[in-house]
């Protein structure tokens, strides 16, 4: 029977050897290659995608009801990211590692509770609410996080 611990290591050591840790340059260069995505940015985006969804959803029925469904849709993506962004963004997210990985699962479990009393809240709300129309402004609008992934400098 063979030791397999006499292998970690002997990996180990290879990935040791293989790591040489990037300059200031080529860090710099890294950064440039792949830019972050401001959340800010993503929210902005969010909020003309909606827009435009509601005003294509009152020409196509011309009923208001539908735009308003589907802006509250909109809404119900926004507002908690507003949120989570906010919360992510601040001093306290920054501190440390831990800070800011305790901060993400804080603020996204917010996100969450936000969207689910946003949708229970929705048929009182808009009055009369169309479903369809929310729903579709909803999934739009959530779709946008991807293009925004997509769409970088």
């Amino acid at each position: 029977m063979q030791d397999n611990n006499a292998w970690d290591d002997d990996r180990d050591d290879a990935a040791k050897q293989d790591f040489k840790p990037l300059s200031r340059e080529q860090a710099q260069a890294l950064r440039a290659k792949n830019p972050s995505v401001s959340p800010w940015r993503v929210i902005a985006v969010q909020v003309v995608v909606g827009g435009v969804v509601a005003a294509l959803a009152w020409l196509l029925t011309q009923r208001m009801e539908v735009a308003w469904s589907s802006l509250y849709g909109t809404a119900t993506v926004v507002l908690p990211g507003v949120l989570m962004a906010r919360g992510m963004t601040s001093r306290l997210s920054g501190m440390s590692p831990v800070a800011g990985a305790a901060g993400f699962m804080v603020w996204e479990m917010v996100k969450i509770g936000v969207s689910v009393v946003m949708l229970m809240l929705a048929n009182r709300i808009v009055q009369p609410l169309s479903w369809p129309a929310l729903l579709v402004g909803l999934v739009i609008c959530m779709k946008v996080y991807w293009v925004a992934l997509l769409w970088r400098r």
